[in-house]
């Protein structure tokens, strides 16, 4: 049950937003964290703040029409959510996918700026999309529909404003023909208005990697907690993209095995260990599928269209595709088969009902707007090299990321700590992220 005091702002949240359960879903699992810390400091609850905090300051929608190979005009619909600029500019990704809606975008920017709050960096959260689907499309196609996208975007964009990023369905080719409309648009060379960029036009070593190294120092530091290593750990990274391929990388340089992988057409189990070499070829470059892989990597990779590769028996699961996919039955079949640790690499994967069984059966749960912060964490360091026209090393960027994402880990532990839950990662997170981002609209005043 929620706090009486935060029920009405919960009972408003669903009459102002209706439909939108993922955005409800998101609300919800902070407000749930929150009752602890209003009793103890009273005047968060004052002046409408958390209200203020679960409404957008801005929500853009707009036409995008673009043009196929064929000469066809089609008519997708782009958003941008700009969610809270109380820390900095706007900063969150923007994704590609049929699936994509008001409400998808809602919650994934709510998420983002409890996110960018725990980096403990001066960046806001928004997030932004359409539902074009970019699978099948030629690379001129994908060009004329970012182009389009940015022709109504830009004028929200500036590296002082909003600074969007990629997310699913946006990779470095996308954020090339954006960064190029909006140069064009603008005629302003304003690198730190994109991140994601590629290296030879202001783009930032580790970015590509750094949200699945990421979530893996975060998880390596929570395993810590309990004198534990990845070391000789079978782990499964549920995705194929740039998050779970590099989820898999850092695990096994940390010493475990990670046996399963999956995209949209089903998993693949390859209990010798994922051959990551095979795998990039596979997905990076021939952009194929998890199949492919199997049929590649012969004799002990099996290949499974139906069924969940959460039954697959491991000692870590880290949840790297997207919202909603692993849920209480598969958090049950882990639990029961040996499971010892979760990770989310992707925004919020898990089901309510799948975090309170792990959260109820004590294992360690380090929850997405935590575990996944290095992508947007390496973005702000991208913006601040291209702020101070610098270049990093790899070695360098990347010892960055991993005190940020300890810092992280010992802030949202310090928090549970402190209101009385230690290690619910889930209550630390929201409440170290809320705090950050709530003494930060209260020195701003009503804005």
């Amino acid at each position: 049950m929620l706090d009486e005091k935060l029920q009405p702002i919960f009972t408003d949240v669903l009459r102002r937003n209706p439909g939108e359960e993922e955005f409800h879903q998101a609300v919800r699992e902070v407000l749930d964290s929150l009752g602890a810390v209003i009793a103890k400091h009273p005047h968060y609850a004052e002046d409408a703040l958390i209200e203020r905090i679960c409404e957008p300051e801005r929500q853009i929608i707009f036409r995008v029409p673009w043009t196929d190979d064929k000469g066809k005009i089609h008519i997708n619909r782009g958003f941008r959510v700009q969610f809270n600029s109380a820390l900095g500019p706007f900063k969150g990704g923007i994704r590609f996918h049929p699936t994509v809606y008001l409400g998808t975008i809602k919650f994934l920017g709510f998420e983002q700026t409890f996110k960018n709050a725990l980096t403990g960096m001066p960046i806001g959260g928004g997030k932004g999309g359409s539902d074009f689907d970019p699978k099948g499309r030629s690379d001129r196609e994908i060009m004329r529909f970012c182009q389009s996208f940015v022709t109504e975007l830009y004028r929200h964009l500036g590296e002082y404003t909003d600074v969007p990023a990629g997310d699913i369905g946006v990779g470095q080719r996308e954020i090339g023909y954006m960064f190029g409309h909006y140069k064009r648009i603008t005629n302003r060379y304003e690198s730190g208005v994109f991140t994601g960029k590629g290296m030879t036009w202001g783009g930032s070593q580790v970015r590509t990697e750094a949200t699945g190294y990421g979530a893996t120092y975060f998880v390596e530091r929570m395993l810590r907690t309990r004198k534990q290593s990845f070391d000789g750990k079978k782990v499964i990274v549920s995705g194929a993209g740039n998050v779970a391929i590099y989820t898999i990388e850092k695990v096994t340089e940390l010493g475990g095995r990670v046996i399963a992988c999956s995209d949209s057409g089903g998993y693949v189990v390859d209990e010798a260990g994922i051959d990551l070499a095979l795998l990039k070829e596979i997905k990076e470059t021939k952009r194929g599928r998890v199949s492919d892989y199997a049929k590649a990597r012969g004799r002990g990779a099996t290949f499974l269209p139906e069924g969940r590769i959460w039954d697959v028996p491991a000692d870590v699961a880290m949840p790297s595709a997207t919202q909603n996919e692993l849920n209480g039955q598969d958090a049950r079949t882990l639990l029961k088969n040996g499971l010892i640790a979760v990770g989310e690499g992707a925004n919020m994967p898990s089901t309510p009902e799948a975090v309170r069984a792990f959260l109820d059966a004590g294992i360690l749960f380090a929850p997405g707007k935590a575990a996944n912060a290095g992508g947007v964490a390496t973005s702000a360091l991208e913006m601040q090299q291209n702020a101070s026209r610098d270049s990093w090393t790899f070695e360098a960027t990347e010892k960055r990321l991993e005190t940020i994402m300890h810092n992280i880990h010992d802030r949202c532990a310090e928090m549970a700590d402190t209101y009385g839950a230690p290690g619910n990662y889930v209550l630390g997170a929201n409440v170290a992220g809320f705090i950050r981002v709530a003494e930060a609209m209260r020195a701003l005043g009503i804005v």
